[in-house]
């Protein structure tokens, strides 16, 4: 029985895709009780977001080396490093909850948080199925993060106005707004994502 080889490109967008995909579930998982717990889960994040770095500086270094490559080297890079923006959204955005202190997520927080993570599910999902080749499946894959992006528009609305009812100290409106703006950037870094995998399927599929 023959082994189908993955090729190196392939091996690597999938490296940085499950390690996105495990710093998302961290994310989404990990039990902010008290001040303590918001340095581990930042320093958590930025590990993450260090072995990301790390995958797209060998995906550099390989497309320098490579004679041909299984797609177009624009849209490889162009892959990681769209890839690479939603881990450093969310490492940003732990660090954000440690600078700020804040060890209790509200709802809306929470709302953005099952929206950001179900994309990157799809991410995964989809970074899978160029590496096997399978490209006009991608495309409802993509559909669902976009839809996914959608749903954080309307929550970054809802989020804010409901911020300024309720909210009296400034500080907090400051706060609170950055993060949930910063959340909503996460979600649209999922989007440029799946721009990225329309690009690659309209070249190759």
């Amino acid at each position: 029985m023959a082994i189908k080889k993955v090729d190196k490109f392939s091996a690597l967008l999938r490296k940085i895709s499950s390690n996105l995909k495990e710093s998302a579930n961290f994310f989404t998982e990990y039990k902010l009780k008290n001040v303590s717990d918001l340095k581990i889960f930042s320093e958590k994040m930025k590990e993450y977001e260090t072995t990301g770095d790390s995958y797209v500086h060998e995906v550099i270094k390989e497309l320098n080396d490579a004679f041909i490559t299984p797609i177009e080297r624009e849209d490889i890079l162009h892959l990681a490093m769209s890839m690479d923006d939603v881990l450093d959204g969310l490492e940003a955005s732990a660090a954000l909850f440690e600078m700020y202190s804040i060890t209790h997520a509200d709802d809306f927080m929470k709302k953005f948080v099952d929206n950001i993570q179900g994309s990157i599910l799809e991410i995964d999902k989809s970074v899978e199925l160029l590496s096997n080749k399978k490209l006009p499946q991608i495309r409802e894959h993509a559909i669902k993060i976009k839809d996914f992006e959608s749903n954080c528009d309307n929550i970054l609305r809802q989020s804010i106005k409901h911020l300024f009812t309720i909210e009296k100290d400034p500080i907090r409106i400051i706060q609170y707004k950055e993060i949930y703006e910063n959340l909503e950037d996460i979600a649209d870094y999922c989007q440029t994502v799946a721009n990225t995998l329309e690009t690659i399927i309209m070249k190759n599929a």
